[in-house]
Parts: C-alpha cells; structure tokens; sequence
C-alpha cells in the first residue's frame, strides 16, 4: 500500500493514509463510521487499489453488498490477484443470489487460493447451500482435512464453528454440542459466541447478580427493621450538614474531540470512483 500511495501527491498521499488508517481501527467497533472514513478516502484516490479494497471491506460491514463487490472487483482487476474471490462470492449471497456464490465456489480461481482462502471459499460455499435449503449438502460441504485437523490455525474456530452451527440445522444436537465446544477450545480471540451457544444447549440462562429492576424488587419485598429505619434517620441528619453545591467544584469538561474523516479538495484532474460492472 504505502508504494501505491507514494505515487500520489505529497500531501495528497498523508490524506489517503490517515483516512485508511481510521478505516482499519473502526471497522470493527465502529463499521458506520468506518465506511464514512473509507468514502473519503475513496474521493481521494479511487485509483489506488488499496483504498478500493479498504472500501469494499468497509462496505461490506455495513451490509451494502452491491458496494462492496464492485469495489472487491475494482481492486482485482488492479491487482490480479484472486485473494478476494471468498468474500466476493459471499457478497453475491448478501445480495440474496446463493447460486452464484456456489458457482464461484467451482471456479479457477479457487485454485489460485492460499490454504486459509480456501477454508474460508468453503465456508461461503457451504453458507450458500444452506441459504438454497441444502442443510444436509451444507453439512458434507465442511468436512475436510482442515476440519479433521487437530492444528489450530487463524480459520479453525470459524470453521468448527460453521460446522456446528450446520449440524445444529439438521437436528444432530448431540454432534453440534461437540463441536461448537470445540470451536471454543480453538477461539483464543474471541471471533465467535461458541460459549453462548454451548450454554444455549444445555440451558444454562445467565442473570445479572446486579440487574438494578431486580435489586429494586428485592428491596420492596424485603421488610424494613426498626433498627435500619433508625440508622436511616440518623444518616439524613449526617446528609444537613455536607457542603452545599456552591462548595462542590464541577470537573472540567473533557475538551477533546472525535477525529473526523480527513478530506481535502480533490488536485484537479483527479478521477472520482470509476463505475464498475461485472468482470466475469
């Protein structure tokens, strides 16, 4: 990316970066607001494969599918690379077209994949059989030497998870409990609610011990001792004498402000966002 980037102007370039910098940190706390970093950056320098990339990604969080697969394109016919076609092929099933999601699945493409692209083209593949009503083919669709493997890789607990998850849809609750446990084994980051689900199955119900409705509750059933209604009085007394609000100091406001999107005048002659159409 940086030596896309450092074919822009000086300042130009800073710009992009900054905007591309803030996609990165929000996208997952903050998807909308990443998307708004991502269309200025966009703006910018819609040339630069990195920031139609970025673009796509930020769309795709936000759910607009239509965007990000024609900034996903954008960005693979500037690069040639198919590291994308995965998540390509699932925004063709947010766009509620499994079938070609499938097909993608079945192309050339697929081969040029790393091994975590591939695991990653299953899962898609197996999430549009499903989506077809094709629970049983979901399920074959995941078994796979990745899934046999006790190794855990970056994809393990996604994969394991996924296949649970399609066990679960055809009614094998016991082999799904296995499975989604572990998922969790695998999930040193936290990418999946394995733990939720497990107890789901086995109908653990978790209640907040300080749920304020429930304190409050308990509080007007429990009867009220003379001895407390006592300490209440002499406690009110003890509140007369605290200093009155024009003895209290207000801390001061926190002045800084949330960065916003960086964006300047787009250099003359700069081209805005190329239309794109369907590469395949």
């Amino acid at each position: 990316m940086r030596q896309e980037l450092m074919s822009l102007p000086k300042t130009l370039a800073e710009d992009v970066a900054k905007n591309l910098v803030m996609v990165a940190k929000l996208l997952d706390d903050d998807p909308e607001r990443a998307y708004q970093y991502s269309r200025v950056a966009l703006r910018l320098a819609s040339r630069v494969a990195a920031v139609r990339e970025a673009a796509g990604f930020a769309s795709y969080a936000v759910a607009k599918y239509a965007e990000a697969l024609a900034e996903f394109r954008a960005a693979r016919r500037m690069t040639g690379n198919s590291e994308l076609w995965p998540v390509m092929a699932d925004c063709e099933r947010g766009m509620g077209r499994p079938e070609r999601a499938l097909a993608m699945a079945g192309e050339p493409e697929v081969q040029k994949l790393d091994r975590a692209g591939q695991v990653e083209m299953r899962m898609v593949a197996a999430g549009a059989r499903r989506d077809m009503g094709q629970a049983d083919a979901a399920v074959v669709t995941l078994q796979s030497p990745e899934l046999a493997s006790n190794s855990i890789q970056p994809w393990t607990a996604r994969l394991r998870y996924a296949y649970a998850d399609a066990l679960l849809a055809v009614g094998r609750e016991d082999e799904a409990r296995e499975w989604f446990a572990k998922a969790l084994e695998a999930d040193q980051s936290g990418s999946t609610d394995a733990s939720d689900r497990l107890a789901e199955l086995d109908g653990v119900e978790f209640v907040d011990a300080l749920d304020p409705e429930e304190a409050a509750d308990d509080d007007v059933s429990q009867p009220v001792e003379e001895s407390k209604v006592e300490e209440s009085v002499a406690e009110e007394s003890e509140a007369d004498e605290l200093p009155s609000d024009e003895d209290m100091v207000e801390p001061e406001a926190d002045d800084a402000e949330d960065t916003e999107p960086v964006a300047e005048a787009t250099p003359e002659g700069q081209a805005g966002p190329d239309e794109d159409g369907d590469d395949r």
